[in-house]
């Protein structure tokens, strides 16, 4: 393996304006001087003069008040399930190898699975699923484990 025989990896990087001294740009960042635009990265702060959005919201109290931020489980019905084998064991792993979920978005957010669709093969569950679900499973010869 030689340097001359590489590859390129990588093109010409973006410049990132108002970091310093090493970007080349120091004092104004080459925004020029004052001004609406000269003010901030992206002029979110500054909305024509009326009071910003975030500060005309109420702030909000009590518990629980991050509740919508909760990241929710990716949600696959049970008609979705008639893609798996006969007997075979539903859970993250057998999901991701046939393409049904995304790896990594399982992994951060959970995979549950819910009632919608009918289901004409005995599959054993091992995630989290709805009442609706668990019936249509169990009716098709299948069964759930600790979901």
């Amino acid at each position: 393996m030689k340097l001359n025989n590489l590859a390129k990896t990588a093109g010409k990087k973006k410049r990132r304006l108002g970091e310093g001294h090493g970007t080349g740009r120091v004092k104004t960042s080459g925004r020029g001087t004052k001004g609406q635009k000269a003010r901030g990265k992206i002029s979110l702060s500054f909305e024509g003069g009326a009071l910003p959005l975030i500060k005309r919201l109420p702030f909000q109290r009590g518990k629980g008040k991050n509740k919508a931020f909760k990241n929710k489980p990716i949600v696959i019905n049970v008609k979705v399930l008639n893609l798996l084998k006969k007997d075979s064991t539903v859970d993250v792993v057998s999901l991701v190898e046939r393409k049904i979920v995304d790896a990594k978005q399982a992994k951060e957010y959970g995979v549950k699975i819910l009632g919608d669709g009918e289901i004409s093969i005995p599959l054993t569950v091992k995630l989290p699923v709805s009442k609706g679900a668990a019936k249509k499973i169990e009716k098709a010869g299948g069964k759930i484990e600790n979901g």
